[in-house]
Protein backbone atom coordinates (compact mmCIF):
# COMPACT_ATOMS: atom_id res chain seq x y z
CA UNK A 1 0.00 0.00 0.00
CA UNK A 2 1.27 3.47 -0.82
CA UNK A 3 2.35 6.08 1.69
CA UNK A 4 -0.48 8.35 0.52
CA UNK A 5 -3.11 5.66 1.08
CA UNK A 6 -1.74 4.86 4.53
CA UNK A 7 -1.67 8.55 5.41
CA UNK A 8 -5.28 9.03 4.32
CA UNK A 9 -6.45 5.97 6.24
CA UNK A 10 -4.61 7.13 9.37
CA UNK A 11 -6.09 10.60 8.98
CA UNK A 12 -9.60 9.26 8.58
CA UNK A 13 -9.23 7.07 11.70
CA UNK A 14 -7.98 10.10 13.63
CA UNK A 15 -10.83 12.25 12.31
CA UNK A 16 -13.39 9.67 13.40
CA UNK A 17 -11.86 9.40 16.89
CA UNK A 18 -11.86 13.20 17.15
CA UNK A 19 -15.46 13.50 15.97
CA UNK A 20 -16.58 10.82 18.43
CA UNK A 21 -14.86 12.67 21.29
CA UNK A 22 -12.34 9.87 21.87
CA UNK A 23 -9.23 11.87 20.95
CA UNK A 24 -7.24 14.38 22.94
CA UNK A 25 -8.46 17.59 21.28
CA UNK A 26 -5.38 19.52 22.34
CA UNK A 27 -3.24 17.25 20.14
CA UNK A 28 -5.12 18.18 16.95
CA UNK A 29 -5.79 21.26 14.92
CA UNK A 30 -8.81 19.83 13.19
CA UNK A 31 -11.82 21.75 12.05
CA UNK A 32 -14.76 19.79 10.71
CA UNK A 33 -17.53 22.19 9.70
CA UNK A 34 -20.95 21.70 11.24
CA UNK A 35 -22.52 21.69 7.77
CA UNK A 36 -21.17 20.32 4.53
CA UNK A 37 -22.58 21.17 1.09
CA UNK A 38 -22.58 17.66 -0.34
CA UNK A 39 -24.19 18.70 -3.60
CA UNK A 40 -21.46 21.31 -4.20
CA UNK A 41 -18.75 18.73 -3.52
CA UNK A 42 -20.33 16.27 -5.95
CA UNK A 43 -20.89 18.98 -8.57
CA UNK A 44 -17.26 20.13 -8.32
CA UNK A 45 -16.23 16.57 -9.19
CA UNK A 46 -18.67 16.58 -12.13
CA UNK A 47 -20.30 13.33 -10.97
CA UNK A 48 -23.89 12.11 -10.96
CA UNK A 49 -25.38 11.08 -7.65
CA UNK A 50 -24.96 7.44 -8.65
CA UNK A 51 -21.29 7.92 -9.59
CA UNK A 52 -20.46 9.84 -6.40
CA UNK A 53 -22.27 7.37 -4.14
CA UNK A 54 -20.67 4.37 -5.80
CA UNK A 55 -17.18 5.83 -5.91
CA UNK A 56 -17.09 6.88 -2.25
CA UNK A 57 -19.26 4.23 -0.60
CA UNK A 58 -22.53 6.04 0.12
CA UNK A 59 -26.04 4.88 -0.67
CA UNK A 60 -27.72 6.99 -3.35
CA UNK A 61 -30.73 7.38 -1.07
CA UNK A 62 -28.61 8.84 1.75
CA UNK A 63 -26.84 11.15 -0.69
CA UNK A 64 -30.21 12.43 -1.94
CA UNK A 65 -31.37 13.14 1.61
CA UNK A 66 -28.21 15.16 2.26
CA UNK A 67 -28.54 17.11 -0.96
CA UNK A 68 -32.24 17.84 -0.34
CA UNK A 69 -31.45 19.04 3.19
CA UNK A 70 -33.71 16.54 4.95
CA UNK A 71 -30.65 15.06 6.68
CA UNK A 72 -27.12 16.22 7.47
CA UNK A 73 -24.03 14.00 7.51
CA UNK A 74 -22.79 13.31 11.04
CA UNK A 75 -19.29 14.03 12.42
CA UNK A 76 -17.12 11.27 10.95
CA UNK A 77 -18.98 11.43 7.64
CA UNK A 78 -18.52 15.22 7.49
CA UNK A 79 -14.79 14.67 8.02
CA UNK A 80 -14.74 12.07 5.23
CA UNK A 81 -16.64 14.40 2.88
CA UNK A 82 -14.17 17.18 3.66
CA UNK A 83 -11.30 14.88 2.68
CA UNK A 84 -13.17 13.92 -0.51
CA UNK A 85 -13.60 17.62 -1.30
CA UNK A 86 -9.93 18.44 -0.75
CA UNK A 87 -8.23 15.28 -2.09
CA UNK A 88 -10.69 13.24 -4.18
CA UNK A 89 -8.04 11.40 -6.20
CA UNK A 90 -6.18 10.34 -3.07
CA UNK A 91 -9.40 9.04 -1.51
CA UNK A 92 -10.24 7.11 -4.68
CA UNK A 93 -6.75 5.61 -4.73
CA UNK A 94 -6.99 4.62 -1.05
CA UNK A 95 -10.33 2.90 -1.65
CA UNK A 96 -9.23 0.89 -4.66
CA UNK A 97 -9.27 -2.87 -4.26
CA UNK A 98 -5.79 -4.23 -3.72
Amino acid sequence: MSKVANSIRRGLREAVAYAEGKADESAYRVHVPAKIDVKAIRASLNMTQEEFAGRFGFSVNTLRHWEQGSRQPEGPTRAYLLVIERAPKAVQKALQAV
